[in-house]
């Protein structure tokens, strides 16, 4: 699986994980050089506390484009190390 933002790839993998309808890949399938840290979070009653990076792709950003789990509840410890995408990016095989 690729994910594809302003026409580049920032992350592939072919180990995703797939919960809720959205690919979760390993997160060193994405490169530093792509992301920033954003202060944003949000909550999930199963997974836990969501935070978020935004991509910089090109000289463009994508605000909280990215989101991951650093300390998933024990239901959800499939997706422990692992990120997801959206708002825009393409998630391709």
């Amino acid at each position: 699986m690729k994910a594809i933002w302003n026409e580049i790839i920032v992350a592939e993998s072919d180990d995703t994980v797939v919960v809720d309808g959205n690919h979760y890949f390993p997160r060193e399938s994405l490169s530093d050089e792509f992301i920033e840290k954003s202060s944003t979070t949000s909550v999930c009653s199963w997974k836990g506390t969501a935070n978020y990076f935004t991509l910089k792709v090109n000289g463009k950003t994508n605000p909280d484009a990215v989101w991951y789990y650093p300390e998933p509840k024990e239901e959800a410890q499939q997706i422990a190390g692992r990120i997801a995408f959206w708002k825009g990016v393409q998630i391709v095989e």
